[in-house]
């Protein structure tokens, strides 16, 4: 049975049950579970479908919609080689800030078997990470339904009351003048999470390198190090500020 006949059976079994687990997949379909595995990455690697511990799902039986899932496929090879990268930052024992950026979600895939707590504003992290070897601590506050993040003034009341040895962030905008984002309840929180945060990492493919949205929060002094695909002239200007610049293994740009 090709890719593509396995495919449609597998999104019309997702669209009669919901979620099914890896094992059912199998033995409806008449192949192995590595089989199974390796279909369910590359269909969610296209949007079709959400990754759960074990199995899928249907994107719409996610709290997250489908903007989100959209804003995870974009660059998806690129994002995935930088928190591949980052991953590598990060050992046993560390209490990190993961923030709900569609490259910071990425990151989840590579740390599930990490002894480590994630402490975060973001429901399709928790969904990622739950089950795993990763304690995880949710943000509280009021629900932003378009970006399945937790924001608010209650939010960043609880961000305050910890301390974590490191922050894996994204940001809509990065350039020799600052950071710059989407939205003001985004912004506050980024800073809330980088004052609790001995050492904050910001996430970034080539794309968002140079752009500059309406919005600048911060200078360039508030984070430690980006780790990115990018390897053109702003480069020099973030390691002049003196922040480290990590290098992805594959550059996409």
């Amino acid at each position: 049975m090709t890719f593509q006949k396995r495919m449609q059976k597998i999104l019309q079994i997702i669209d009669e049950l919901g979620e099914v687990d890896n094992r059912r997949l199998a033995d409806e379909l008449g192949v192995s579970e590595i089989t199974v595995r390796r279909d369910l990455a590359r269909m969610a690697s296209d949007g079709h479908i959400y990754r759960t511990h074990g199995g899928a799902m249907k994107v719409e039986q996610l709290i997250k919609p489908v903007s989100f899932v959209n804003k995870t496929a974009v660059n998806i090879k690129a994002k995935d080689e930088i928190c591949k990268r980052a991953a590598e930052e990060i050992v046993e024992g560390d209490i990190i800030f993961i923030d709900c950026g569609s490259t910071a979600f990425r990151l989840c895939q590579f740390i599930k078997n990490k002894k480590i707590k994630v402490i975060t504003n973001s429901l399709p992290v928790v969904n990622e990470l739950n089950g795993t070897a990763v304690s995880l601590n949710l943000i509280g506050g009021e629900i932003d339904q378009k970006r399945q993040a937790i924001h608010g003034s209650i939010a960043q009341e609880h961000i305050a009351r910890y301390r974590a040895s490191k922050a894996f962030l994204g940001i809509d905008g990065i350039s020799g003048a600052g950071l710059f984002a989407g939205t003001e309840s985004e912004a506050s929180n980024t800073l809330a999470m980088t004052k609790q945060s001995s050492y904050t990492y910001i996430l970034c493919d080539a794309s968002k390198v140079g752009k500059e949205t309406y919005l600048k929060f911060a200078d360039l002094n508030l984070i430690n190090a980006i780790i990115t695909d990018y390897s053109g002239p702003e480069t020099e200007k973030f390691e002049l500020s003196g922040i480290r610049v990590l290098k992805s293994s594959k550059f996409f740009y």
